[in-house]
């Protein structure tokens, strides 16, 4: 099977990653209660795994389990980030027994999120701000793939593995 041409994978990957650096921040910072949509599926991952979310150093079950700890456990984040880089992980996977994207599109791939930033907890004035690191694994969602990203809120890249650290 032919891959993706090199140019097309930077494209795909940059875009796909400004893409949801935007919008994930946005949800931390505004809509809460949508955090839970950015994680792939159990039923999607391989064996019925869950996806890996580690949250300053302690593991956070699932992604509703996520969504929850910021919508109940703590107070409003303001998220500012500061700078992200992308790689692509493999230009070539595709989940068993899901669908793929055409090959040609770039869009079969595993991409590395890396982001850092200043995150305030609290009353924006009176909060102080404290740095972070952040990395994510994203993988192509496949009910995107499947046509059904034409759906309202269908993302086309899904949270497998995420790493957070308060830095300062």
């Amino acid at each position: 099977m032919e891959g993706p041409e090199h140019i097309t994978t930077i494209k795909v990957s940059t875009n796909a990653s400004q893409y949801f650096v935007d919008s994930y921040y946005a949800a931390l910072n505004e809509r809460r209660n949508t955090i839970a949509s950015f994680y792939m599926p159990p039923a999607a991952m391989p064996a019925g795994t869950l996806p890996s979310i580690s949250f300053n150093g302690t593991q956070v079950p699932t992604a509703a389990a996520m969504q929850t700890m910021f919508e109940q456990q703590m107070p409003q984040p303001h998220y500012e980030v500061q700078c992200y880089d992308c790689h692509v992980v493999n230009p070539n996977c595709t989940l068993e027994g899901t669908h793929a994207w055409p090959a040609k599109t770039g869009k079969n791939m595993t991409i590395l999120v890396a982001v850092s930033g200043y995150v305030k907890y609290g009353k924006l004035k009176e909060a102080q701000p404290r740095a972070f690191s952040e990395t994510f694994l994203l993988v192509p969602n496949p009910a995107a793939a499947a046509g059904k990203q034409r759906m309202k809120n269908v993302k086309e890249w899904l949270i497998q593995t995420q790493t957070f650290r308060i830095v300062v």
